[in-house]
């Protein structure tokens, strides 16, 4: 019983890595960093307009794909997800009440 518990949490961690996504607290733009807790006018000013603009509404159960937004229940709050193209990559900022608070890397 105790093997096929390590084999699923095995498996669930590759699966995790194998997405491509990576979710953090900053992320490096040039020599300037964006942190959680930054303001919607840092991120314009680092990143400029976005690709694509979405908001989140109080019914979802989460943020994008399921996943909880960092530090803040999505089902609790409204907030606006701002998506960039940069560098090979998509990047999604989670804002709530117009403050960073989740930076997703994804792979094309």
């Amino acid at each position: 019983m105790h093997r096929h518990r390590l084999a699923g949490l095995l498996a669930c961690v590759l699966f995790a890595c194998a997405t491509g996504a990576a979710a953090s607290d900053s992320l490096r733009v040039g020599n300037r960093v964006l942190v959680v807790g930054d303001s919607a006018a840092t991120v314009s000013a680092l990143l400029g307009k976005p690709t694509h603009k979405s908001h989140q509404g109080a019914s979802r159960s989460g943020g994008r794909h399921g996943k909880r937004v960092r530090g803040i229940s999505a089902s609790a709050t409204r907030g606006e997800q701002w998506q960039y193209r940069r560098n090979g990559k998509v990047i999604v900022v989670t804002l709530v009440d117009g403050r960073v608070s989740d930076i997703d890397e994804r792979s094309r």
